[in-house]
C-alpha cells in the first residue's frame, strides 16, 4: 500500500508551484497525495515569510502535528519554504519533532532527504547554492491554469522585503526546461499558463541556438506553439522600471498573451518610496501606467500597497489613497506593514506605527481599493468579452459558470451546462465589487 503525503501550502503562487513539484517527486517515491492530514505518513508545511501572520500560522500547524506524533511516532514532519530558509537548523530546537528542514533553493533534493529521514536521520538542507533541477513529473492541482516558474529570487533589496534572503539572488530557469514544461501542461489539458517570477521581467535564458532569450523572447516562443489548441499566457510579477517597450510590443503582437500587468507600487508618496528603496517615484510609476494604457487596449493594471510603513505620516498615507484613485488601478493587493527579520526597515523600531493605526489605515486602503474595483468594472457593462470558464457550481439555487476575461476580470454567468475549460463569449450586464455579471451570447 502506498504511503500518504499531505502538504499544506502558505503564501504565493511560487509556493503553490513548489508544492506541485514536491507532490510529483514524492509520487515517484511511492507516496500518494491525501487531503486528510490525519491519514498521512508524511506531513510537510510549505511556508511563507512575507508577513508575520503567515510565519505564525506555520509554527502553529507543526505544533498540532507534533502532538499527533506522540501517538503516531512513525509519521514524518517536514518544514519547507521561505521560513525554513530563514531559520534553518534552529527549527529543531523550537520543534524537536520535525524530521527535516528544506530551504527554497534545495527543492529538487527532496527525494534524497526523505530517503535519509526514512532511515532514521534528521536532515537540514538550506544551503544557498541551488540544487540541480531534475525532470520529475509535476503533480498539478486540477484547474485551468498552470503556474510555471521561469525565474526566482530578487536583487532589489527593498527595505521591507525578505525575499532576497529567502529566495536568494535572481536566477533564471533553463529556456528548454520551461518550454518542455509549458508543452506538457498544454498536453495535460491546461488552457492557460502563468509565468512566475519575483521579478519576471528579469528573465534571462539561452535559446536552442545559444542566443539570449529575455521575457519577450520567451513569450514569443510560447505564443508560436502549435498543435495544442487555443490557450492563453500570463506573466507576474513586474518591477515597474523593468517594463520595456519591447515587452509591451510583445503583448500587443502575441495573440495568446493576455492584456494584464501586475505592477506593485507599494506607496503613493515619494519620501516613503525612497525609504522603501524602490527605484522610482510617483511620477515615474504614473508615466509607466499611462504609457501601457495608451498602447494596450482594455489592459488591466493591478498593484500592491503597504499601509503603515515605519515613519509613514497621515499625510503620506493620504498620498497613497489619492494616487490609487488617480491611477484608476483595477485592483490592488493590500497589507499592513509587518517587520521582517534581517530587513533594513525592521531595525527602525523607533519609527514603527502602532498596530491600531496600521489597522485603521489598512481599512481605509481596502475601502479605496473597493471603490477603484467598482469603477474599473463598471467600464465593461454592455461590452462583449471572451471568458475562459474555470468552474461550474450551483449558487443559491442557480447554476453558474465562472471564469476570466483576457484582462483578468472574473465573470459569473448563469448557465445550465458545465463548460469548464471552454472559451465562451458573453455580454457584461452588471458590475459588482470583485466580479462582473455576464450573459451568454447565443
Amino acid at each position: 500500500m502506498d504511503k500518504k503525503v499531505y502538504i499544506e501550502t502558505l503564501g504565493c503562487q511560487m509556493n503553490k508551484s513548489d508544492a506541485e513539484r514536491m507532490f510529483g517527486m514524492l509520487g515517484y517515491m511511492g507516496y500518494e497525495k491525501t487531503t486528510e492530514p490525519r491519514k498521512a505518513d508524511l506531513l510537510i508545511i510549505n511556508t511563507c515569510s512575507i508577513r508575520q501572520l503567515s510565519e505564525d500560522k506555520a509554527y502553529s500547524q507543526i505544533g498540532v502535528w507534533g502532538k499527533w506524533k506522540k501517538n503516531r511516532p512513525n509519521i514524518k514532519i517536514g518544514f519547507s519554504g521561505c521560513v525554513a530558509q530563514q531559520v534553518k537548523e534552529n527549527l529543531f530546537k523550537r520543534a524537536p519533532y520535525v524530521d527535516f528542514v528544506i530551504g527554497t533553493q534545495r527543492l529538487y533534493e527532496l527525494p534524497e532527504i526523505v530517503k535519509r529521514v526514512e532511515n532514521g536521520e534528521r536532515v537540514c538542507s538550506c544551503d544557498e547554492k541551488p540544487y540541480t533541477e531534475k525532470d520529475y513529473k509535476i503533480e498539478r492541482v486540477k484547474s485551468i491554469n498552470a503556474w510555471i516558474p521561469i525565474m526566482e529570487g530578487c536583487n532589489n533589496f527593498c527595505s521591507y522585503c525578505i525575499v532576497p534572503y529567502t529566495r536568494g539572488r535572481e536566477r533564471s530557469r533553463d529556456f528548454k526546461n520551461i518550454m518542455t514544461e509549458v508543452k506538457n501542461a498544454l498536453k495535460e489539458g491546461f488552457k492557460e499558463v502563468t509565468l512566475l517570477g519575483q521579478n519576471v521581467d528579469s528573465y534571462h535564458g539561452k535559446g536552442g541556438n545559444g542566443e539570449d532569450v529575455n521575457l519577450s523572447g520567451l513569450l514569443k516562443a510560447i505564443n508560436a506553439l502549435e498543435d495544442y489548441g487555443k490557450f492563453r499566457v500570463r506573466f507576474v510579477t513586474s518591477y515597474p522600471t523593468d517594463i520595456t517597450d519591447e515587452l509591451i510590443d510583445t503583448v500587443l503582437e502575441c495573440d495568446k498573451v493576455c492584456e494584464y500587468f501586475h505592477i506593485p507600487m507599494q506607496s503613493g508618496d515619494d519620501e516613503v518610496l525612497k525609504k522603501m528603496n524602490r527605484r522610482y517615484d510617483v511620477a515615474a510609476y504614473t508615466k509607466i501606467c499611462n504609457h501601457i494604457r495608451s498602447r494596450v487596449k482594455d489592459v488591466t493594471i493591478t498593484s500592491d500597497f503597504i499601509a503603515g510603513f515605519p515613519g509613514e505620516t497621515e499625510e503620506q498615507f493620504q498620498h497613497t489613497l489619492d494616487e490609487m484613485k488617480k491611477l484608476e488601478l483595477d485592483y490592488s493587493n493590500t497589507a499592513a506593514y509587518s517587520p521582517r527579520e534581517r530587513t533594513v526597515a525592521a531595525k527602525w523600531k523607533d519609527k514603527f506605527i502602532p498596530d491600531d493605526v496600521k489597522t485603521e489605515r489598512l481599512a481605509r486602503l481596502n475601502e479605496t481599493n473597493r471603490e477603484c474595483c467598482v469603477m474599473s468594472n463598471k467600464k465593461y457593462i454592455g461590452r462583449e468579452m471572451e471568458v475562459l470558464v474555470e468552474k461550474f457550481e450551483n449558487h443559491n439555487g442557480t447554476n453558474v459558470i465562472s471564469g476570466r476575461t483576457r484582462n483578468n476580470k472574473m465573470v459569473h454567468i448563469p448557465c445550465e451546462r458545465d463548460l469548464t475549460g471552454e472559451f465562451v463569449n458573453v455580454k457584461i450586464v452588471g458590475a459588482m465589487t470583485w466580479y462582473l455579471k455576464g450573459e451568454m451570447i447565443d
